[in-house]
């Protein structure tokens, strides 16, 4: 079995840094993805030049870099170090966003009958088991 340690204290020799940098990239990562969510074509002409342009792809690859931006941001300010409490927050944060995605892009695809459905239990029960992990539960 493998044992990961984790320093929670802010004044340990290599703690500072470390949150700094998940603290930038988190927010690069946030800050990125909401736009590729919100402005899919104006994210693809400036950044994502990789034909063809798909906004359904794009806006879901933006749901994921939040998510992925909200658990280094979690990290970085979690006092606790609970690395399972960020991962389940910080992927529940972008599987909602995934289920925003499907529900606002209905028309681009897939089956909106079944994945909005199943995409929101699964963020719900993500976030839920993250709040639990939080609040010290099971």
């Amino acid at each position: 079995m493998v044992r990961v340690v984790m320093s929670n204290s802010p004044s340990q020799p290599g703690s500072r840094l470390p949150r700094l940098i998940a603290a930038i990239g988190g927010v690069l990562f946030v800050v990125l993805g909401a736009w590729a969510l919100i402005g899919p074509r104006s994210f693809f002409d400036a950044l994502a030049r990789f034909e063809p342009y798909n906004q359904h792809f794009l806006q879901d690859v933006g749901a994921f870099q939040i998510g992925l931006g909200a658990v280094l941001l979690l990290a970085a300010l979690s006092r606790s170090g609970d690395a399972l409490a960020v991962a389940l927050i910080g992927v529940g944060i972008g599987s909602a966003l995934h289920t925003a995605s499907h529900i606002v892009g209905t028309e681009l695809g897939g089956n909106p009958t079944t994945d909005i459905p199943a995409l929101a239990v699964l963020s719900v029960i993500l976030l839920v088991a993250g709040w639990l992990r939080v609040r010290g539960g099971p």
